[in-house]
């Protein structure tokens, strides 16, 4: 990964633009109302695969963390999440009944911030989805914290449940930038929980950094770097703070002045690349590092990354069903959304037994270009002859309008394309995402929209 220092200021600029992060093809600005239950129910029917992931939201936190882009609810009131529970066993009773014939691999807890929850609470929810679905015996899950309002021994507790992996909110050391961001934290209470973690026997502990926040300097920012690498995570995902104020109220109290500019906020990026690798860690993806005996980095190694709402995962033959509200599914042929405000997702709740509230049914279409973009954010090449056995296609020809636009990278020495392989130079990795919005026929459109967050 050291070779992105050879992209020069200028190339970094030029391509620093609005674009989507992937986490799905076609992305979830395509949902539409017109979807239904009925066609979630028949794209269960029709899936290839028997294995599920569940992805479970709890919305609640005890705090405004002004970066935030997440559906959150703020608040301090533990009686809250008992009715919130209540409603998301109702919707884990009521979809389980649809996926008898699949078997539980992986199991997540995001938001929000789970570790809002009480151990009493935890263990409801973990009850309610052995009591109704089927869980493979080495089945994954992992888990959200917010370091900040937590005891060490909740930990503890978690491990009984069965969670295995943990990710910590860390996002920088420097107490000006966490007081402008609202978000006050302990750094030594984070390395206790990761000690504690450690000897509870979890399979993989993960940090979350944050690069672009008010004022984070150079120097700062490296003071970060350097806990981060001292703490030793099995795995680091390296976020860049998207200022959207006009989509997030809260971002509001970040005042413009207080960010890097971009060639500074370029730089933060390109340290803590420098940082990692120089620590040992692979770089995964666009955004991740792991280290080299990490699942990420041998599937990626192996070309068997996958990209899904969660990120990058080994788990790409699972089906994933979102529950709770905002959550996301992928079954089949299939992308669907659970209503975004709470009320919306009860009242569903109380009338349909389901809170489906949009979605879309992929096409052929959708598909191809789909695995195109995937096997470009997780691999960084693609196969043209794999594609056109797969898919029964002529790469060359149908993607020929594509190819066409793909000429300026290749002009910029960041792609090869040969009559059997596109493939993305090692400099280009942090450019990924524009590689990939020439394969995104839905883009144009949503681009005007100014929906999307800067890519670098």
């Amino acid at each position: 990964m050291s070779q992105v220092f050879n992209l020069t200021s200028d190339l970094l600029n030029k391509y620093n633009i609005n674009g989507p992060r992937y986490t799905s093809y076609p992305t979830a600005l395509e949902f539409s109302e017109q979807f239904s239950n009925q066609q979630f129910e028949l794209a269960i029917e029709q899936s290839d695969s028997k294995l599920l992931s569940l992805y479970i939201h709890i919305p609640f936190c005890h705090s405004l963390c002004y970066y935030c882009g997440c559906n959150k609810i703020v608040t301090r009131h533990k009686h809250k999440a008992d009715i919130y529970l209540d409603y998301l066993i109702t919707e884990i009773t009521s979809r389980a009944k649809l996926f008898k014939q699949h078997k539980i691999q992986q199991i997540h807890f995001g938001g929000g911030t789970p570790s809002f929850l009480s151990e009493q609470q935890f263990s409801r929810v973990i009850d309610a989805i052995e009591q109704h679905f089927v869980l493979n015996e080495c089945v994954q899950m992992s888990i959200e914290i917010d370091p900040r309002e937590i005891e060490l021994n909740l930990l503890d507790h978690l491990k009984g449940l069965g969670f295995n992996r943990l990710s910590f909110g860390f996002q920088d050391t420097n107490l000006k930038v966490q007081e402008a961001i609202n978000r006050v934290q302990d750094s030594d209470f984070v390395d206790q929980l990761i000690k504690r973690g450690r000897s509870l026997g979890f399979e993989s502990i993960n940090l979350d950094v944050i690069y672009g926040l008010p004022h984070q300097s150079a120097e700062l920012f490296n003071n970060t770097l350097a806990k981060v690498v001292e703490l030793n995570p099995d795995r680091i995902s390296l976020f860049s703070y998207a200022h959207m104020p006009s989509k997030f109220a809260a971002q509001r109290k970040i005042k413009d002045e207080w960010l890097p500019q971009v060639n500074e906020k370029l730089n933060l990026m390109l340290s803590a690349i420098d940082a990692f690798s120089k620590a040992g860690y692979v770089a995964i993806g666009m955004d991740h590092f792991a280290k080299p005996n990490d699942e990420l980095a041998i599937a990626q190694q192996q070309g068997q990354l996958h990209r899904n709402f969660q990120g990058y995962t080994t788990q790409g033959e699972c089906d994933l069903l979102g529950l709770g509200v905002s959550s996301i599914s992928s079954v089949g042929k299939s992308f669907s959304q659970n209503y975004k405000d709470l009320k919306d997702y009860y009242n569903a709740l109380d009338n349909h037994e389901h809170a489906v509230e949009k979605g879309v049914l992929l096409t052929q279409d959708d598909v191809i270009r789909g695995d195109v973009i995937k096997q470009l954010m997780c691999n960084f090449k693609l196969n043209k002859n794999s594609f056109n056995t797969r898919f029964n296609i002529d790469f060359d020809e149908y993607f020929a309008y594509e190819i066409c636009k793909l000429t300026p990278f290749v002009k910029d020495r960041l792609v090869t394309i040969d009559n059997t392989e596109i493939s993305i130079r090692p400099i280009a990795k942090l450019l990924i995402r524009n590689i990939c919005m020439t394969f995104d026929v839905y883009l144009q459109k949503q681009l005007n929209n100014q929906r999307f967050s800067r890519v670098i």
